[in-house]
């Protein structure tokens, strides 16, 4: 791998996200990373995690990490980031819902992480398509999300929409 890239894959729940970023992971690489982002919260979400890992299968080197993505070195690697909504929840959670300390602290960790010659895979979510919450945790939360995306999505070469399945592609940089 000579160059960096950076693709963000967005969309609403069970729309084919983590599917399609994985297919891509693989049609570029036959040993990608995938670095997980989730906390484990309960038993059934520790299983559903298990259940995952084991669908992926041998290829994939597996990573968890909470929050300091610019700790792991994957220069010369393809790694999907799944996903950038419960990595932000993460940062979201320790600042006890600041959105501007959240967002200086991700857009930091993401500059530094992507720094390295790789091919990253950003998996995230459009929160801001359901529609505004009366609940004012959950809208300064969706609010983060839609400015981590947008950051992510400026610095992409790529960004895929993914409905009902269907990859569309918003963003294409020409080489």
């Amino acid at each position: 791998m000579n160059s960096m890239k950076i693709i963000l894959v967005t969309g609403g729940q069970r729309s084919g996200k983590s599917s399609y970023a994985q297919k891509l992971a693989l049609s570029l690489s036959a040993n990608p990373i995938y670095l997980a982002t989730s906390a484990v919260w309960d038993e059934e979400h520790r299983q559903r995690i298990e259940r995952h890992k084991r669908y992926r299968g041998p290829e994939w080197t597996n990573i968890e990490e909470l929050k300091d993505l610019q700790k792991i070195d994957v220069a010369g690697r393809v790694v999907v980031i799944d996903c950038v909504t419960l990595w932000s929840t993460n940062f979201f959670s320790e600042t006890n819902g600041d959105v501007e300390l959240s967002l200086a602290a991700i857009t930091e960790s993401f500059e530094a992480f992507t720094q390295q010659n790789a091919t990253f895979i950003f998996v995230t979510n459009e929160l801001g398509l359901g529609g505004t919450s009366n609940n004012d945790l959950q809208r300064r939360f969706t609010d983060l999300l839609g400015w981590v995306n947008q950051h992510i999505a400026a610095a992409s070469d790529e960004v895929v929409l993914m409905v009902s399945g269907i990859p569309m592609i918003i963003k294409q940089k020409q080489y």
